[in-house]
């Protein structure tokens, strides 16, 4: 049997951004598909997989992690897993809020901050120089995350929020891009691939 064409595919459903990426083994983009969508990922990914592959088929998957929409992570992280298995290549995971920060220009430091559920938002400040987390990823109200977050640039779905509870730096609207996988230190690209959620669930299971 032929031997396959070494090509990663790298997605990412845990923002209202349904982004997917495939990357030829040294590295060169080959293709992209970012659609943004309130709902609907589930409906959507595995077409959008299907035109960015065009019948190609990939020998390792990468999927980002979270934190993030709860149901969209499990649409990503379950539609990764089953092509890892279908196809029989590895499989890793990525932080999506590292991907969002290494999405952006510049240097020095910057704070990633996604709207999540209840008023409260995914924090997290980085270093660029390599890029490398400073501190763990947090679930904090806007006050609260300005109390933490000092980096000048904040960016994010969550970004005006912050800045408006801080009253000072730069906000800078933007959403994860799977283009911007290969980007990441190897570190932050070879997590378990598993939903990172960053706070507990909504749902409470019921007393015995």
């Amino acid at each position: 049997m032929a031997q396959l064409h070494a090509m990663l595919l790298a997605l990412d459903t845990a923002t209202p951004a349904c982004t997917a990426a495939l990357f030829d083994a040294d590295g060169t983009l080959l293709a992209r598909v970012d659609e943004v969508m309130a709902r609907g990922h589930a409906e959507q990914l595995m077409p959008l997989l299907d035109r960015l592959l065009d019948g190609r088929r990939a020998t390792s998957v990468l999927v980002g992690c979270g934190p993030g929409s709860f149901t969209g992570l499990r649409v990503g992280i379950a539609a990764a897993h089953g092509l890892s298995i279908g196809w029989g290549v590895p499989l890793a995971g990525m932080s999506t809020l590292a991907l969002l920060a290494a999405g952006l220009p510049g240097d020095g430091p910057v704070a990633v901050a996604l709207t999540g559920g209840h008023g409260e938002l995914f924090v997290q400040q980085f270093d660029r120089g390599p890029l490398r987390p400073l501190a763990p990823v947090e679930s904090l109200s806007p006050t609260a995350a300005a109390a933490v977050i000092d980096a000048p640039l904040v960016a994010g779905s969550g970004a005006h929020a912050l800045l408006a509870a801080r009253g000072h730096g730069e906000a800078v609207y933007a959403l994860p891009a799977a283009a911007n996988a290969l980007r990441l230190p190897e570190s932050l690209r070879s997590l378990p691939a598993r939903p990172v959620y960053a706070r507990a669930p909504d749902a409470k299971p019921k007393a015995a």
